[in-house]
Protein backbone atom coordinates (compact mmCIF):
# COMPACT_ATOMS: atom_id res chain seq x y z
CA UNK A 1 0.00 0.00 0.00
CA UNK A 2 2.80 2.24 1.27
CA UNK A 3 4.16 1.89 -2.71
CA UNK A 4 1.62 2.79 -4.09
CA UNK A 5 0.94 6.17 -2.49
CA UNK A 6 4.45 7.01 -3.87
CA UNK A 7 3.94 5.99 -7.11
CA UNK A 8 1.06 8.42 -6.75
CA UNK A 9 2.27 11.35 -5.30
CA UNK A 10 5.29 11.14 -7.80
CA UNK A 11 2.70 11.50 -10.38
CA UNK A 12 0.64 14.40 -8.91
CA UNK A 13 4.35 16.24 -8.20
CA UNK A 14 5.10 15.78 -12.05
CA UNK A 15 1.64 17.46 -13.20
CA UNK A 16 1.22 20.06 -10.62
CA UNK A 17 4.97 21.52 -10.68
CA UNK A 18 5.30 24.29 -13.47
CA UNK A 19 7.64 26.45 -15.24
CA UNK A 20 6.73 29.33 -12.76
CA UNK A 21 7.31 27.25 -9.91
CA UNK A 22 11.02 26.30 -11.58
CA UNK A 23 11.59 29.90 -12.08
CA UNK A 24 10.49 30.89 -9.11
CA UNK A 25 12.41 28.50 -6.91
CA UNK A 26 15.72 29.09 -8.99
CA UNK A 27 15.13 32.82 -8.47
CA UNK A 28 14.80 32.31 -4.42
CA UNK A 29 18.20 30.31 -4.94
CA UNK A 30 19.91 33.31 -6.50
CA UNK A 31 18.07 36.28 -4.97
CA UNK A 32 17.01 35.43 -1.20
CA UNK A 33 14.65 38.25 -1.29
CA UNK A 34 11.07 38.03 -2.93
CA UNK A 35 11.60 41.69 -4.33
CA UNK A 36 14.39 40.70 -6.14
CA UNK A 37 12.56 37.76 -7.58
CA UNK A 38 9.33 39.39 -8.41
CA UNK A 39 11.77 42.29 -10.48
CA UNK A 40 13.71 39.45 -12.27
CA UNK A 41 10.52 37.37 -12.93
CA UNK A 42 8.69 41.06 -13.68
CA UNK A 43 6.16 39.86 -11.39
CA UNK A 44 4.26 41.01 -8.48
CA UNK A 45 5.73 40.01 -4.85
CA UNK A 46 2.50 38.21 -3.67
CA UNK A 47 2.83 36.02 -6.78
CA UNK A 48 6.01 34.92 -5.49
CA UNK A 49 4.74 34.24 -2.48
CA UNK A 50 1.71 32.64 -3.66
CA UNK A 51 4.17 30.04 -6.00
CA UNK A 52 6.22 29.06 -3.12
CA UNK A 53 3.27 28.55 -0.86
CA UNK A 54 2.12 26.00 -3.99
CA UNK A 55 5.28 24.52 -4.12
CA UNK A 56 5.41 23.61 -0.48
CA UNK A 57 1.88 21.70 -0.69
CA UNK A 58 3.18 20.08 -4.10
CA UNK A 59 6.25 18.77 -2.25
CA UNK A 60 4.88 18.14 1.40
CA UNK A 61 7.34 19.88 3.41
CA UNK A 62 8.99 23.77 3.42
CA UNK A 63 11.60 25.14 0.91
CA UNK A 64 11.99 27.75 2.79
CA UNK A 65 13.08 29.80 6.17
CA UNK A 66 12.55 33.30 7.27
CA UNK A 67 15.30 35.28 8.40
CA UNK A 68 14.45 38.89 9.11
CA UNK A 69 14.51 39.92 5.61
CA UNK A 70 15.81 37.07 4.23
CA UNK A 71 14.84 33.31 2.63
CA UNK A 72 16.91 31.01 2.62
CA UNK A 73 16.33 27.42 1.50
CA UNK A 74 15.73 23.89 3.37
CA UNK A 75 18.25 21.04 1.95
CA UNK A 76 14.79 19.89 0.30
CA UNK A 77 14.76 23.87 -0.98
CA UNK A 78 18.02 23.73 -2.29
CA UNK A 79 17.75 20.21 -3.97
CA UNK A 80 14.80 21.43 -5.82
CA UNK A 81 16.41 24.97 -6.67
CA UNK A 82 19.16 22.64 -8.51
CA UNK A 83 16.86 20.40 -10.39
CA UNK A 84 14.97 23.45 -11.68
CA UNK A 85 18.77 25.47 -12.92
CA UNK A 86 19.49 22.30 -15.21
CA UNK A 87 15.67 21.93 -16.28
CA UNK A 88 16.05 25.64 -16.85
CA UNK A 89 19.14 25.25 -18.29
CA UNK A 90 18.44 22.33 -20.76
CA UNK A 91 15.47 24.43 -21.95
CA UNK A 92 17.37 27.43 -22.80
CA UNK A 93 19.74 25.42 -24.64
CA UNK A 94 17.17 23.41 -26.58
CA UNK A 95 15.43 27.03 -27.93
CA UNK A 96 19.48 28.35 -28.86
CA UNK A 97 19.87 24.83 -30.28
CA UNK A 98 17.00 24.63 -32.53
CA UNK A 99 17.07 28.76 -33.50
CA UNK A 100 20.87 28.49 -34.93
CA UNK A 101 20.19 25.31 -36.96
CA UNK A 102 17.10 26.70 -38.18
CA UNK A 103 18.98 29.80 -39.56
CA UNK A 104 21.61 27.34 -41.78
CA UNK A 105 24.49 29.08 -40.33
CA UNK A 106 27.50 28.74 -42.66
CA UNK A 107 31.22 30.40 -42.66
CA UNK A 108 34.33 29.64 -40.64
CA UNK A 109 35.72 31.84 -37.50
CA UNK A 110 39.53 31.86 -36.55
CA UNK A 111 40.06 31.84 -32.60
CA UNK A 112 43.43 32.73 -31.08
CA UNK A 113 43.56 31.42 -27.47
CA UNK A 114 45.72 31.43 -24.76
CA UNK A 115 46.13 28.25 -23.63
CA UNK A 116 45.32 29.05 -19.75
CA UNK A 117 41.64 29.56 -21.08
CA UNK A 118 41.24 27.12 -24.02
CA UNK A 119 40.48 24.05 -22.15
CA UNK A 120 37.73 25.90 -20.33
CA UNK A 121 35.82 27.80 -22.42
CA UNK A 122 36.59 26.41 -25.49
CA UNK A 123 35.11 22.46 -25.48
CA UNK A 124 31.88 23.59 -24.47
CA UNK A 125 31.79 26.70 -26.81
CA UNK A 126 32.98 24.49 -30.02
CA UNK A 127 30.37 21.64 -29.31
CA UNK A 128 27.38 23.92 -29.05
CA UNK A 129 28.52 25.72 -31.95
CA UNK A 130 28.93 22.64 -34.21
CA UNK A 131 26.11 21.05 -33.06
CA UNK A 132 24.11 24.01 -34.17
CA UNK A 133 25.97 25.15 -37.34
CA UNK A 134 27.80 21.87 -38.50
CA UNK A 135 28.12 23.69 -41.71
CA UNK A 136 30.52 26.05 -40.26
CA UNK A 137 34.24 25.34 -39.60
CA UNK A 138 36.19 26.96 -36.92
CA UNK A 139 39.86 27.20 -36.66
CA UNK A 140 41.95 27.53 -32.93
CA UNK A 141 45.36 28.66 -32.69
CA UNK A 142 47.19 28.49 -29.19
CA UNK A 143 49.73 31.67 -28.13
CA UNK A 144 50.02 34.64 -25.62
CA UNK A 145 48.19 37.72 -26.17
CA UNK A 146 51.58 39.69 -27.39
CA UNK A 147 51.66 37.41 -30.32
CA UNK A 148 48.16 36.93 -30.96
CA UNK A 149 47.03 40.48 -30.78
CA UNK A 150 48.82 41.77 -33.86
CA UNK A 151 46.98 38.64 -35.85
CA UNK A 152 43.77 40.34 -34.80
CA UNK A 153 44.49 43.82 -35.90
CA UNK A 154 45.67 42.11 -39.06
CA UNK A 155 42.38 40.12 -39.59
CA UNK A 156 44.04 36.63 -39.38
CA UNK A 157 41.91 35.75 -36.39
CA UNK A 158 38.22 37.10 -35.93
CA UNK A 159 38.57 36.55 -32.16
CA UNK A 160 41.07 36.69 -29.19
CA UNK A 161 40.76 35.17 -26.01
CA UNK A 162 42.98 35.84 -23.23
CA UNK A 163 43.70 36.45 -19.47
CA UNK A 164 44.29 39.80 -18.36
CA UNK A 165 46.36 41.34 -16.57
CA UNK A 166 45.88 45.70 -15.91
CA UNK A 167 42.27 45.69 -18.14
CA UNK A 168 42.43 48.81 -20.45
CA UNK A 169 40.79 49.76 -23.46
CA UNK A 170 41.78 49.05 -27.01
CA UNK A 171 40.94 51.66 -29.59
CA UNK A 172 39.05 49.76 -32.61
CA UNK A 173 38.34 46.45 -30.38
CA UNK A 174 35.63 45.31 -28.74
CA UNK A 175 35.80 43.31 -25.87
CA UNK A 176 34.06 41.69 -23.28
CA UNK A 177 34.81 40.01 -19.69
CA UNK A 178 34.18 35.57 -20.38
CA UNK A 179 35.57 34.43 -17.67
CA UNK A 180 36.37 34.97 -13.61
CA UNK A 181 38.78 32.38 -11.91
CA UNK A 182 41.52 31.97 -10.08
CA UNK A 183 45.25 30.82 -10.87
CA UNK A 184 46.38 28.41 -8.66
CA UNK A 185 49.76 27.73 -7.60
CA UNK A 186 49.92 23.39 -8.59
CA UNK A 187 52.75 20.95 -7.86
CA UNK A 188 53.17 17.17 -8.62
CA UNK A 189 51.90 14.39 -5.57
CA UNK A 190 55.53 13.36 -4.88
CA UNK A 191 56.71 17.28 -4.53
CA UNK A 192 57.70 17.99 -0.71
CA UNK A 193 55.62 21.15 -0.32
CA UNK A 194 52.66 18.83 -1.19
CA UNK A 195 52.62 17.13 2.20
CA UNK A 196 52.67 20.64 4.01
CA UNK A 197 49.65 22.37 5.51
CA UNK A 198 50.96 25.66 5.46
CA UNK A 199 53.60 27.76 2.76
CA UNK A 200 55.14 30.49 2.32
CA UNK A 201 55.99 32.24 -0.26
CA UNK A 202 59.58 32.63 0.44
CA UNK A 203 59.38 28.79 1.01
CA UNK A 204 58.22 28.04 -3.03
CA UNK A 205 60.97 30.09 -4.37
CA UNK A 206 63.72 27.52 -3.76
CA UNK A 207 62.24 25.55 -6.33
CA UNK A 208 61.94 25.06 -10.09
CA UNK A 209 58.94 27.11 -11.20
CA UNK A 210 57.32 26.54 -14.89
CA UNK A 211 55.77 30.08 -15.72
CA UNK A 212 54.32 31.19 -19.15
CA UNK A 213 56.94 32.57 -21.64
CA UNK A 214 59.56 35.59 -20.80
CA UNK A 215 58.08 37.72 -23.62
CA UNK A 216 54.31 37.52 -22.69
CA UNK A 217 51.79 39.90 -20.54
CA UNK A 218 51.59 36.57 -18.30
CA UNK A 219 54.90 36.90 -17.47
CA UNK A 220 54.73 40.27 -16.54
CA UNK A 221 52.12 39.32 -14.56
CA UNK A 222 53.46 36.63 -12.54
CA UNK A 223 56.96 38.61 -11.95
CA UNK A 224 54.50 41.41 -10.21
CA UNK A 225 52.59 38.96 -8.44
CA UNK A 226 56.42 37.40 -6.83
CA UNK A 227 56.76 40.98 -6.44
CA UNK A 228 53.80 41.83 -4.11
CA UNK A 229 55.16 39.29 -1.80
CA UNK A 230 58.19 40.34 -1.14
CA UNK A 231 60.00 37.78 -3.49
CA UNK A 232 62.25 37.96 -7.06
CA UNK A 233 61.30 35.84 -9.69
CA UNK A 234 63.05 32.52 -9.54
CA UNK A 235 65.43 32.20 -12.16
CA UNK A 236 65.39 28.31 -11.95
CA UNK A 237 62.56 27.84 -14.51
CA UNK A 238 60.82 26.49 -17.67
CA UNK A 239 59.22 28.71 -20.29
CA UNK A 240 56.06 25.94 -21.17
CA UNK A 241 52.74 26.69 -22.85
CA UNK A 242 52.12 22.87 -23.36
CA UNK A 243 49.71 21.85 -20.88
CA UNK A 244 50.55 18.13 -21.74
CA UNK A 245 54.49 18.80 -20.74
CA UNK A 246 53.59 20.43 -17.73
CA UNK A 247 51.65 17.96 -16.44
CA UNK A 248 54.30 15.15 -16.90
CA UNK A 249 56.77 17.83 -15.38
CA UNK A 250 54.95 17.34 -12.40
CA UNK A 251 54.66 14.10 -12.47
CA UNK A 252 58.13 13.58 -12.67
CA UNK A 253 60.32 16.22 -10.83
CA UNK A 254 59.86 18.28 -8.33
CA UNK A 255 58.55 21.70 -9.82
CA UNK A 256 56.17 24.34 -9.08
CA UNK A 257 53.57 25.52 -11.78
CA UNK A 258 50.06 28.12 -12.59
CA UNK A 259 47.43 26.14 -13.21
CA UNK A 260 43.84 27.62 -13.98
CA UNK A 261 41.19 26.70 -10.47
CA UNK A 262 39.08 24.31 -12.66
CA UNK A 263 41.75 22.74 -14.08
CA UNK A 264 43.92 22.37 -11.47
CA UNK A 265 40.96 21.12 -9.64
CA UNK A 266 39.91 18.12 -12.15
CA UNK A 267 43.23 17.27 -12.11
CA UNK A 268 43.56 16.88 -8.62
CA UNK A 269 40.81 14.61 -8.19
CA UNK A 270 42.71 12.56 -10.34
CA UNK A 271 45.79 12.47 -8.17
CA UNK A 272 47.79 13.82 -10.97
CA UNK A 273 48.94 16.77 -8.92
CA UNK A 274 48.07 19.05 -5.65
CA UNK A 275 46.69 22.41 -4.98
CA UNK A 276 49.07 24.81 -2.67
CA UNK A 277 47.75 26.95 0.31
CA UNK A 278 49.07 29.87 -1.42
CA UNK A 279 47.00 32.83 -1.76
CA UNK A 280 47.12 34.50 -5.48
CA UNK A 281 44.15 36.81 -4.56
CA UNK A 282 42.89 38.29 -8.31
CA UNK A 283 46.26 37.77 -9.78
CA UNK A 284 45.21 37.18 -14.14
CA UNK A 285 41.89 35.59 -12.83
CA UNK A 286 39.70 37.96 -15.57
CA UNK A 287 39.48 36.10 -18.80
CA UNK A 288 37.82 38.44 -22.07
CA UNK A 289 37.26 38.63 -25.61
CA UNK A 290 38.63 40.84 -28.01
CA UNK A 291 37.20 40.89 -31.52
CA UNK A 292 36.75 44.18 -34.26
CA UNK A 293 33.44 46.21 -34.21
CA UNK A 294 30.83 45.33 -36.56
CA UNK A 295 32.30 41.51 -36.68
CA UNK A 296 29.03 40.29 -34.85
CA UNK A 297 26.44 41.94 -37.37
CA UNK A 298 28.36 41.34 -40.04
CA UNK A 299 29.54 37.35 -39.82
CA UNK A 300 26.74 35.59 -39.24
CA UNK A 301 29.24 32.06 -38.15
CA UNK A 302 31.45 34.72 -35.77
CA UNK A 303 28.14 35.65 -34.24
CA UNK A 304 26.80 32.56 -33.39
CA UNK A 305 30.39 31.74 -31.87
CA UNK A 306 29.69 34.44 -29.53
CA UNK A 307 26.45 33.33 -28.36
CA UNK A 308 27.93 29.84 -28.04
CA UNK A 309 30.60 31.05 -25.51
CA UNK A 310 28.40 33.69 -23.76
CA UNK A 311 25.95 30.41 -23.33
CA UNK A 312 28.37 27.83 -22.42
CA UNK A 313 30.57 29.98 -20.29
CA UNK A 314 30.84 28.88 -16.42
CA UNK A 315 29.32 30.60 -13.63
CA UNK A 316 31.97 32.65 -12.13
CA UNK A 317 33.50 31.20 -8.66
CA UNK A 318 34.70 32.80 -5.57
CA UNK A 319 36.82 29.61 -3.85
CA UNK A 320 40.58 31.27 -3.25
CA UNK A 321 41.74 27.99 -3.60
CA UNK A 322 41.41 24.46 -2.14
Amino acid sequence: MRKRRHAIDQVDFKKQLTMRHLRVIHGLARFKLVARVAAALNVTQPAVSKQIGELEQIVGTPIIVRERNRLYLTPVGERLAEHARQVLDHLDRASFDIQAMASGVSGAVTVGVVSSVSPILLPPAIGLFKRSAPEASLAVTEGHFVSLFPQLEAGQIDLLIARIWQPRDLPGIEQAVMLQEPIVVVAGRGHPLARQDEIGWHEAMDWPWILPQPDSVARRAVDALFAAHGETSPRNTVSSLSLSLNLELLRQMPILGLFPQSVAQSHAVRGDLVVLPLDTGGFLSEARCFWKPGTERSDRAFALFMDCLRETAPEPTTIPFC
